[in-house]
Formats: C-alpha cells, sequence, structure tokens
C-alpha cells in the first residue's frame, strides 16, 4: 500500500508541476498577444491595487451580496490557499504514517486552521454543489444563472474539492487516533468523531489508511493540476489563479468597477487622435487579438458563474446576448486561435496573411481553421459573436457590477461595435436616422435649434439664457444642462419645467444654453460612433469653457471666481460631462436634479407640505443609480412627500432593472424576445401602485409607453402615473407661500464629480 501509494503520488506531481509551469507560460504569452494599454492606465497607485485586491479576496465584497453563496465561497477559496500546507504533509504521510509538518505541525494555531478551513471548506462545497444541482438549467432554462456554462467543468472542479476536503478531515481522525488522543480537545474539534471512529485499529491498518487517503488527496489535487493545465480555456479553474491579477489590473486602482465613462478609442495603446489619425491605426475590433491584454486577461478570468447573465435585462427578456457566453465565446476563440496567433499569424487591413507559409507550417489545423472565423458575423457566417448579440446590449453596467472578478464587458461590447460602425457601417437602420440628425442638427429628433428654449416661454418666471440675457454664468449658481430630451420631448419637457420652477421657488440663480448646444453624445458614443461623439463633445466642451469665462483664481480663497456647477436632469448628459468630458478637458463639477433638489430640502429652501397620497415605486435609471452610484437622493426626496408611500421593487438599487433605453437602444427597434420596458412595468405593475416615480427622461419615455400600453389592454387602472420625483416635489411645495431665502444662504452642495 505505501509503495504504491508513493508511485502513484510521486508520478502524479512530476507530471502536474511540469504541465502546469507548461500552462502558465502559455497563458502569459497568449495575454501578451492583445494590444497594449496607455501608458500606466493599468499600474498607477500600486499600494491601492494591492489594498483592492487584498479587499475584495479577503472581504469577498461582491461575491457576499449573494448570501448563502458568497459565505460557502470564501471558506472555499479562503481555504484552498490556507490548506495548501496539508499538501507537503500528505506527501510526508506517504513516508511516515504519523509524521506531521515541521514547527507548526503540532502548534496548535495551525491545527485550529486546517480543522476550521478543513470542514468548513467541505461544508461549503457541499453547498455550492447542491446550489448547482437546484439551478440545473435542465429545469430552469434561462433563469439558471448556469444555463450555458460547462458543466462537466464545474462538477470536475467541486468534486475534486469535495474530496479534497474529506480527505483532510479523514487523515485528521487518523492522525488523532495514531497520537493516541484519549479526549475531546480544541487540536480535533471538528475530526474528533472521527477519531473516536478510528479508536480501536491496530497501528497496521491506521497507516495504510493513511497511506491510501494522504494518496487520494495527492492524486486528486494533482489530476485537478493536469486537467486544468490541459485545458488554459477552463475559466471555472483558472480563475483562482487569474482572478487576482485581472483584480488588480483594473480600470480604477480604487476599487471602483468600470462604469461610468467609456474609454477613449486606442490603436496600439494610443489613444487615437480624430482630428489627425495615424495611418496604421485600427478602428475598434475585429480581431480578438486587437483587444487589449487586459481584455485577453479578462476572457481567461471568467468563472462561469453567470451572475451577469442572471442580471441581464436583454437575457432576461429572451435576447440572443448573455455577457457570460460573450465572454467565454471570445475566450474559447481566442484559446483556439492562439498556436496562429504565436507562431506569427495575422491580417492586415486587407485581408492578406502576414506570415508566410513557413511559419505556419507546424500550426495545428484546428487553429489555422478558427483563424478564419469572422470575430463578428451571423451563424451562417460561422461568426464568433453574433450582431444580434451586440446590438442587444443597453449599457446598464448590471453585468460589471455583479461579476466577482472585475471583467469589464461593456468596453469590450463597445470596442466591437465601434469597428462594425466605424469600418463596416453595419447597425440597425434606425439608428442611422439618429446618427444624421446629430450631424445635421445636432439633436436625436433633428429639430430645429431654436426649439431648445421653447419651453421657457411655458413657465411665469424667466429663465435667462446665457448669449441673450448673460454673457457668461459669473454670476449664476448653475447651469442647468437641459439636454435634447429635456428640451424638445413632451413628456421629459414636463420633469424640465417642473425642475426649473423649483429652482425658481429656492431662490437658485441658474441659466441655461442659448439652444447652440449639442447632444452630449451618450448615444453614439456607445452605439460605437466615436468621431461623431469626440465632434458633439469638442464643440460642447468649447461652449461650456466659453459660457464659464476665465478661470482666474481669487487671490484670498485660491479657487476659481467662476464655479463651473453644471446641474442635469438627464443621468446620461449628466454621466457624459461629469465622467467624459474631462477626456476632453472639460473639467467641471455636475450634479444631478435629484441630488441638487435633496440639498435644498434639507437646507429649508424647498418645504413639501401638500399631501401627495398613495403607494409609489421607483425605477432606478441605470446612469444615474449603477454607473454613479446615486440612490438615496431621489428616495429622501419622496420620503419628504407628506402622503406617499414607498415600496420597492424586487430589482432595486445595485440590482435594479433596465428600461431598455440605454447603449443607444432608445432609437433602436426591439424585435426579438420581450421588450425590456414591459418586463419592468410588469415588475412594477405587481406592487399595484399608484405612482411609478424615476429621475431619467429615457426611463420616463419608456415606462410611460409601457404603461398606457397596459392601460389599452386592460392591464393597469387608469389612474396610475409615471413621473419624474421633481414633478412630484412640486406638486407638494407649490402650495406654500415662502418668503424669499436669505442671500447668504449655500444653495451649492458639492458636486459628485
Amino acid at each position: 500500500m505505501q509503495l504504491a501509494a508513493i508511485i502513484v503520488s510521486l508520478v502524479l506531481a512530476t507530471v502536474g508541476v511540469a504541465l502546469f509551469g507548461r500552462a502558465i507560460a502559455q497563458i502569459l504569452r497568449f495575454v501578451l498577444l492583445g494590444q497594449p494599454v496607455p501608458g500606466g492606465s493599468r499600474t498607477n497607485d500600486p499600494v491601492a491595487r494591492t489594498v483592492t485586491v487584498v479587499r475584495e479576496f479577503l472581504g469577498h465584497t461582491r461575491m457576499n451580496n449573494w448570501g448563502v453563496v458568497g459565505v460557502a465561497h470564501w471558506f472555499v477559496a479562503v481555504g484552498f490557499f490556507s490548506l495548501l500546507l496539508t499538501i507537503a504533509n500528505a506527501f510526508g504521510q506517504l513516508f511516515q504514517a504519523d509524521w506531521l509538518l515541521p514547527i507548526i505541525g503540532s502548534f496548535l494555531p495551525w491545527e485550529l486552521v486546517v480543522e476550521v478551513f478543513g470542514s468548513m471548506m467541505t461544508v461549503g462545497i457541499l453547498t455550492l454543489i447542491v446550489i448547482r444541482l437546484a439551478n440545473l438549467p435542465s429545469r430552469a432554462g434561462r433563469k439558471s444563472r448556469f444555463t450555458g456554462s460547462k458543466a462537466w467543468q464545474a462538477y470536475f472542479v467541486e468534486y475534486v474539492i469535495l474530496t479534497i476536503g474529506i480527505c483532510i478531515m479523514v487523515l485528521r481522525g487518523l492522525e488523532g487516533a495514531l497520537h493516541q488522543v484519549e479526549g475531546y480537545e480544541a487540536a480535533y474539534f471538528a475530526s474528533y468523531p472521527l477519531v473516536l471512529a478510528f479508536d480501536g485499529l491496530s497501528t497496521g491498518t491506521l497507516a495504510n489508511l493513511v497511506y491510501f487517503f494522504a494518496m487520494v488527496k495527492i492524486a486528486a489535487s494533482f489530476i485537478w493540476m493536469i486537467t486544468i493545465s490541459l485545458n488554459t480555456n477552463m475559466g471555472v479553474a483558472w480563475h483562482r489563479f487569474l482572478a487576482f491579477p485581472n483584480i488588480w489590473f483594473k480600470r480604477n486602482a480604487d476599487g471602483a468597477v468600470a462604469l461610468g465613462a467609456l474609454q477613449p478609442m486606442t490603436s496600439g495603446g494610443k489613444v487615437i487622435d480624430f482630428e489627425d489619425p495615424g495611418e496604421d491605426d485600427v478602428f475598434g475590433v475585429s480581431q480578438v487579438e486587437q483587444f487589449s491584454w487586459k481584455g485577453i486577461l479578462d476572457f481567461s478570468t471568467c468563472t462561469e458563474c453567470g451572475r451577469c447573465q442572471s442580471q441581464c435585462p436583454a437575457w432576461n427578456t429572451g435576447k440572443p446576448l448573455s455577457p457570460k457566453l460573450l465572454i467565454m465565446s471570445l475566450r474559447d476563440h481566442a484559446h483556439a486561435k492562439a498556436p496562429y496567433l504565436l507562431a506569427g499569424g495575422g491580417k492586415d487591413m486587407e485581408g492578406n496573411e502576414k506570415a508566410t507559409a513557413e511559419q505556419l507550417k507546424d500550426v495545428p489545423a484546428a487553429a489555422l481553421a478558427e483563424a478564419e472565423r469572422p470575430l463578428i458575423g451571423t451563424a451562417e457566417e460561422n461568426g464568433v459573436i453574433d450582431p444580434d448579440v451586440l446590438w442587444s446590449c443597453t449599457s446598464c453596467g448590471a453585468c460589471v457590477e455583479q461579476c466577482p472578478v472585475d471583467i469589464e464587458h461593456i468596453d469590450h461590447i463597445v470596442d466591437m461595435r465601434r469597428y462594425q460602425v466605424m469600418i463596416e457601417s453595419a447597425f440597425p437602420s434606425e439608428a442611422g436616422t439618429m446618427l444624421k440628425n446629430l450631424e445635421k442638427k445636432g439633436n436625436p429628433w433633428g429639430l430645429a435649434k431654436k426649439q431648445r428654449v421653447e419651453w421657457t416661454k411655458e413657465v411665469d418666471f424667466e429663465v435667462p439664457i446665457i448669449g441673450k440675457d448673460a454673457e457668461d454664468l459669473s454670476e449664476f449658481d448653475y447651469l442647468y444642462w437641459v439636454g435634447c430630451a429635456g428640451a424638445l420631448e413632451d413628456r421629459a419637457k414636463k420633469t424640465t419645467k417642473a425642475f426649473a420652477e423649483l429652482l425658481n421657488i429656492a431662490g437658485v440663480k441658474f441659466a441655461i444654453m442659448g439652444g447652440d448646444e449639442k447632444c452630449t453624445g451618450d448615444s453614439p458614443r456607445r452605439l460605437g460612433n466615436e468621431p461623431l461623439f469626440q465632434q458633439l463633445a469638442q464643440e460642447n466642451v468649447a461652449m461650456l469653457n466659453m459660457a464659464f469665462g476665465e478661470d482666474d483664481e481669487d487671490p484670498e480663497t485660491k479657487k476659481p471666481k467662476t464655479a463651473k456647477r453644471i446641474v442635469s436632469t438627464c443621468p446620461h448628459c449628466f454621466n457624459t460631462i461629469a465622467n467624459e468630458y474631462p477626456q476632453l478637458g472639460g473639467e467641471y463639477g455636475v450634479i444631478h436634479h435629484t441630488q441638487l433638489l435633496q440639498h435644498l430640502i434639507d437646507e429649508g429652501r424647498l418645504t413639501p407640505v401638500t399631501p401627495v397620497d398613495g403607494l409609489i415605486t421607483y425605477h432606478d435609471p441605470c446612469y444615474l443609480g449603477r454607473h454613479n452610484k446615486v440612490y438615496t437622493p431621489p428616495r429622501e426626496i419622496m420620503s419628504a412627500v407628506p402622503g406617499l408611500r414607498q415600496q420597492e421593487m424586487h430589482r432595486h438599487k445595485e440590482r435594479g432593472f433596465c428600461c431598455g433605453a440605454g447603449g443607444a437602444r432608445m432609437w433602436m427597434e426591439e424585435r426579438i424576445g420581450k421588450r425590456i420596458n414591459n418586463e419592468r412595468v410588469e415588475e412594477a405593475l405587481s406592487l399595484n401602485p399608484d405612482i411609478v416615480s424615476t429621475a431619467c427622461p429615457f426611463c420616463l419615455v419608456m415606462l410611460t409607453d409601457s404603461v398606457n400600453g397596459k392601460k389599452n389592454d386592460g392591464q393597469a387602472k387608469e389612474s396610475v402615473q409615471v413621473v419624474d420625483v421633481a414633478q412630484l416635489l412640486l406638486e407638494s411645495v407649490r402650495s406654500r407661500v415662502e418668503e424669499a431665502p436669505a442671500e447668504d444662504t449655500d444653495a451649492n452642495p458639492e458636486p459628485v464629480r
């Protein structure tokens, strides 16, 4: 028994270590096939990045949002690393049954670590196995987050961990019996029942059992190592190693997820200058090797857990996009194509092969065939990613928010969209109308610029206009960026007028642009038309800088004389100006209207007094909530309005469900599956509310359209309203006659950006 155990263990260990070393080298070479990233963007502030990795791993900050799953996974993950020395102990036990690690082998703290994590890792993996079995795709279909995952790989990993956990505890029991533990003691607090079970066996029998279970433990460990080494695309196993660098190299050193701003388009690791692009600049991604090395690391790190899939509005409404399956497809394609790329293969812009026949002579036929597949193409074209997958994305950010290993799905989707739009001119036809209107008129509806200020004639107070009533913003507290929807769309204009009236009541000095401003560029950028975004944004930045005037410092405060404060009722405008205009030199302090209104209520400048009776439920706009973490102000405003009874939808805040308008989907028809706005409205109506509120003009349009459709079909009561929180607040404030606010009252909360 002992000889067989030694031979089997040493052979498997030797093969496993050799293959594992080769696999690590392969993955490193594979990841480095990706394009460079702008200098320092992934390595700045190494201390903060290291702290982020430690916090996310030890705190399981993302996983613990999933309750029992997070706790079980924590014990499995931490147990994997904390119990590595038990393998060394098992090797020693092959040669001497009662062998213990030197120094720490009988050290009580170490024994407690083995007892705690050995037992809890076993319980944890059993819990995860039960959860997986309870969510079998064959039973749950699309509702299972494991749909599309490689089941054999997951079960293999889970049962190996279970085997190792059982072996650790059995070996602890055998150790106790060999060392003649006579009574319960702390060092064997979890394994003591096994000590009792083995009590009375002869020393020879105990020794043979030790040899056997030590061999099983070692064999399971190294069979696992051999298997994953031969399957470098086995994310369910490799994520336990690759997650650490993937988190360390995430976009934000402080640990924030890759939401908010989109990254500028780069080529060869440099940001493309659209006024003078280089001859060799590559626009977007049409080949897997055109992703950055961080993108390829992302693909390799995916653990196929399906949390992104379970939260994705496209997947949940029957569309072909699953963020998990997208990343898996890119990973498997990249790994299959890697031998061709590592041999020097690749195509130029005209589709000609760069490598010689001599270079490619040893490349496997499967890799050569994979290299011929288009990255984006239909099933008939043998494409890796179907175009419908790309155009189903609303860029809501649920996938990025939920991913426990910090994969940046949206950036990769937009990079592929950029190629489709800019090089292939292949995108949904309805979006073409929006792009033409933006190019000609500067707004998605193609309306004349003078109509941007028409709403000001519908209020009974003066709204100052820059360029007409004032030269610049030096005398005003805020520039109110009305946005295209707020100025031109009838339903959104109600929010615009309500907010302006509230500012007037509160005595806040504000002004608006005179109609020469353009769309901020949110939709064209997320559609993939980066040059149009750049054009619109640069014109707006120049106009804003002129409106704010010179940034001379006050000699006493050492601060700019003009505070560049902007308030917006549109989260898409808010996000773009706050997070993306700095990429073009536009640094402003931007807040959302709900933040300013909450501040004015807190300051006593707005006092809701008239009750607004009814049950209300609030829909979190993705670009306000998930992308910018503004969740509290809208709810605080509703709480301040007398009579309202709030009730949250099942999916809210970080797990809020999209309305379907983001990612330029506002301008594209939904032809596949269920309409996303209908799914969201059905969830809202299940609470039987009197009011559905939101804080975004896009959401307002989408929710209103769906509610009206439900009313026509008799599925919603006629009295249910869809309104912005500003309209609710105005309804409650209007009847109060307030004294003019004191001139020294501060109505300027700190901007969030």
